[in-house]
C-alpha cells in the first residue's frame, strides 16, 4: 500500500496547530495526513503503517496464547525500536499521564527511569536488570518516547546501542518519525492498545531480555 503526506496546508483559524504532538520532528503522522498517490511503500499493519527501510527487519511480538500482536519491532544490526499505539483522549496528553506509571513499574522491577528532553519531547531513559538465558545477570538499557496524536499515542522504545548512545541515534529517531498511525473511528477506552493486523508471513519473536 502506498501513502504520502499531504502538502502543507494552513490550519483553520479556529484549530491552531498543537506543537506538542510531535515535538520538533516532522512526524510520526496520522493516517488522515496522507494520501495514496506517492511512491512511498508502507506495510499496512492496521493501526500502524511502517515504511520499509534498508537494514531494518520488521518483526511482530505475538502473545502465543491469544495470537494477538503485542508490539511491532524494527530491528537492525546495532539495536531495535519497539512500536505500540494506544487510544487517547481527543485533546489530552496521555504520554504525560502514563510516563510516571512506566517509571514506577521500572522501579518495582528493580530498575531506574530518568527523564530527559529529546527530539519528541520528554522521554524516559531506563535501566532494567534482566537475566540472560545462561542465568547470568545483565542490564537492559532502553529509551521510551511517547508522541501524542489525534486520539492516539505512539509509544516507541529504543533498545541496544541507540538507547545507550543518544547522540548517535538520529537514524533510529528518523525511523520513528516515519511511522503512520491509524486510530480508526470506533470508540475505545483510553489507554487500550490499537489493534495490529498480523501478516501471514510475519516472523514471531519473543520480547528481548538483554
Amino acid at each position: 500500500m502506498k501513502f504520502r503526506r499531504k502538502s502543507n496546508e494552513p490550519a483553520p483559524v479556529d484549530e491552531p496547530v498543537d506543537e506538542t504532538l510531535t515535538g520538533d520532528s516532522s512526524g510520526p503522522w496520522d493516517v488522515d495526513d496522507l494520501s495514496d498517490d506517492s511512491d512511498v511503500e508502507r506495510l499496512d499493519l492496521g493501526s500502524l503503517l511502517i515504511e520499509a527501510e534498508p537494514g531494518r527487519e520488521l518483526r511482530l511480538q505475538v502473545d502465543e496464547s491469544t495470537g494477538e500482536v503485542q508490539a511491532v519491532m524494527l530491528a537492525g544490526a546495532d539495536g531495535a525500536v519497539e512500536l505500540r499505539a494506544f487510544a487517547a483522549p481527543r485533546n489530552g496528553d496521555l504520554w504525560s499521564t502514563i510516563r510516571p506509571q512506566i517509571a514506577a513499574e521500572m522501579a518495582q522491577l528493580g530498575g531506574t527511569a530518568s527523564e530527559r528532553e529529546g527530539r519528541f519531547g520528554t522521554e524516559l531513559v531506563c535501566q532494567l536488570p534482566v537475566q540472560r538465558e545462561d542465568g547470568s545477570a545483565a542490564t537492559q538499557p532502553s529509551r521510551i518516547m511517547g508522541v501524542n496524536g489525534p486520539r492516539w499515542m505512539l509509544r516507541a522504545t529504543l533498545l541496544g546501542r541507540p538507547a545507550m548512545e543518544v547522540e548517535g541515534s538520529q537514524a533510529w529517531e528518523d525511523t520513528i518519525a516515519k511511522v503512520v498511525v491509524r486510530r480508526g473511528e470506533g470508540a475505545m477506552p483510553v489507554g487500550d492498545a490499537l489493534p495490529v493486523v498480523l501478516p501471514a508471513d510475519a516472523r514471531r519473536v519473543e520480547p528481548p531480555t538483554a
